[in-house]
């Protein structure tokens, strides 16, 4: 077994350029030592990262508390969160807010989310700084 990640069959020699995920199929050749950036009309190639795991989360409401509350917690206690019943949950993926949902029972025993409404690109990408 090789003790390296780039000693393997088929890696990339050293200083060897990645062509893009998002380049066209017809620009990767071209990507090579270029930028990474799209051009105009070009369908990205989103194929790539489409099985990348991202985490989930969908947040309740929020609490501030001094550390001598949160010590005192224990079973049965209740915090009272910032959002009032029914108002929509935060849905965030890898942190960043993506949209706004509400839960939905689904059988019995599950619940799900319904969406709700979906965050702009534009506040997406303000949520990444």
């Amino acid at each position: 077994m090789p003790d390296d990640l780039f000693s393997a069959a088929g890696a990339a020699p050293a200083g060897a350029v990645e062509p893009s995920p998002f380049a066209s199929v017809g620009e990767e050749s071209a990507a090579l030592g270029a930028g990474t950036e799209a051009r105009p009309g070009e369908v990205p190639r989103l194929d790539l990262v489409m099985n990348i795991p991202v985490r989930l989360s969908v947040e309740l409401g929020r609490a501030e508390l001094p550390i001598r509350e949160v010590v005192n917690v224990g079973r049965g206690s209740v915090i009272e969160l910032d959002r009032n019943v029914g108002e929509p949950l935060d849905v965030r993926v890898n942190g960043v807010l993506i949209g706004h949902g509400e839960i939905v029972v689904i059988d019995e025993e599950r619940l799900g989310l319904r969406f709700v409404d979906v965050v702009s690109r534009a506040e997406r990408v303000s949520g990444l700084k």
